[in-house]
């Protein structure tokens, strides 16, 4: 079996009978656009346009390193433990019945006993909602924020769901930067400066995705007084804690609740490798109760009984998931993808245009930025992908998809071979755009490109 076969490819268009105008004048229906302007900020969009340039002429198989999913590859495979423990639910039968719209209680306990593990401030089951992964928590939390001419915070770069979900509920988006230069630390006087009245809250990921740093508990302080000063709440996104392969130790941002309301976005899609099952959580760090008393809560609680529930079974089965977490669970992995970077920035050496400032210590993306000086015909970050994908069916995630132009992103949670293979083509792609400057033949001649 391929392990690409579960790519999710563009499969909209569909065999239709042309109608002139006169006939569908008739009927009263039309299409919606209300989701137009958020879907053209997806990754999605734009993952689906770079396989639309790659063909079955240029003889090399598809390399998708756009997108992350290191399940499709059997060395990512996640614990048996982890997988019998939603074999005895099914076999139970005690995951087939509906469950309440906040979750499970026992789902929201195991959560809830699991993170306060490393709190201060301990969260209680109340303090958890179970959603439908993490994008449903991203959907619901910011849903339940939108009022009339609120605006919200979101990181530059950043994993564009934010921005998707911003726009569709009516957030106006400002978008703060993390500095390439400090290591990708937040731009905290950024974030003071473009704060006004109706801000209501920022957004941090850390672990970070796409840069792939973790934060220090002196800069997470930061944001929590920074955040308290200026009267908002901070949504942390914390979904690759168990994806760290540094030195760097991780900090949850719920261990600064008592200096401003956080809430946290988790989930078992990257740590334990399993995205298609679908489950996640929402937890309020807020030991003082301005959640409830400013109707937050509520407003959650409100949008969750509107929307699909999590699947009862791997609810069911989280209590012994998260009951038998430990560090040597996710040790291979981890191992896997730090030698996958050491490969990766290894072979970036010999290709100038491309750049790594730095290492990335958790995650599965490895973020370059390109030398547009050095290369002939290519205008930005798009079109080099674009061209890359044309010419060697190699589909990489250019940075404007992540708010961060003429930057390009490579997904590393693949296997090693992938990872030679890719490089090679890159490296060829740019040996041929390179422009033919002095610099670039000796750059040539020394073995260097």
């Amino acid at each position: 079996m391929n392990h690409n076969s579960n790519l999710v490819l563009p499969a909209y268009q569909t065999e239709t009978q042309t109608q002139n105008e006169t006939d569908i004048s008739v009927w009263r229906f039309r299409g919606s656009d209300t989701a137009a302007k958020a879907s053209s900020v997806t990754m999605r969009v734009i993952v689906y346009k770079l396989f639309d340039e790659c063909s079955l002429d240029v003889k090399k198989p598809l390399l998708p390193l756009a997108h992350g999913d290191p399940s499709v590859y059997p060395c990512y495979r996640t614990s048996i433990l982890v997988e019998n423990a939603v074999v005895d639910v099914i076999r139970s039968g005690k995951g087939n019945s509906y469950g309440p719209a906040a979750g499970i209680l026992p789902a929201r306990q195991a959560v809830a006993d699991y993170v306060t593990r490393d709190l201060t401030n301990k969260v209680k089951a109340n303090d958890v909602f179970i959603t439908v992964g993490c994008n449903q928590g991203i959907e619901v939390v910011l849903q339940s924020l939108a009022r009339p001419n609120a605006n919200i915070l979101l990181p530059r770069p950043s994993y564009p769901h934010y921005e998707a979900r911003a726009v569709y509920s009516g957030l106006e988006v400002r978008k703060f930067d993390l500095l390439p230069e400090k290591e990708w630390e937040i731009d905290l006087p950024g974030i003071e400066a473009m704060a006004d009245e109706n801000t209501v809250a920022m957004v941090i990921i850390n672990p970070n995705n796409p840069c792939g740093n973790v934060y220090s508990y002196d800069h997470l302080k930061k944001v929590a007084e920074t955040a308290k000063k200026l009267g908002i709440m901070v949504i942390t996104d914390e979904v690759y804690c168990q994806t760290i392969f540094g030195d760097n130790p991780f900090v949850p941002m719920g261990e600064f609740s008592s200096i401003v309301p956080v809430i946290t976005l988790g989930g078992i899609s990257k740590g334990w490798i399993v995205p298609g099952w679908r489950i996640g959580w929402t937890i309020l760090n807020d030991p003082k109760g301005i959640f409830k008393s400013t109707g937050v809560v509520q407003s959650i609680q409100q949008n969750l009984d509107i929307t699909p529930d999590a699947t009862t079974i791997v609810q069911a089965a989280l209590p012994e998931i998260l009951g038998k977490a430990n560090k040597e669970m996710f040790a291979k992995k981890n191992s896997i993808l730090k030698q996958n970077v050491e490969l990766v920035c290894d072979k970036l050496k010999d290709i100038p245009c491309l750049v790594c400032n730095k290492k990335p210590e958790s995650c599965t993306y490895l973020l370059t930025k390109l030398k547009l000086p050095l290369l002939e015909d290519i205008e930005d970050d798009m079109d080099f992908c674009m061209k890359l994908a044309k010419e060697e069916n190699l589909v990489l995630l250019p940075g404007v998809a992540l708010g961060l132009k003429n930057w390009i992103r490579i997904t590393i949670g693949v296997e090693a071979q992938m990872l030679e293979d890719a490089l090679e083509r890159l490296n060829g792609f740019c040996k041929r755009h390179l422009k033919k400057t002095e610099s670039s033949f000796q750059a040539l001649s020394n073995g260097k490109i």
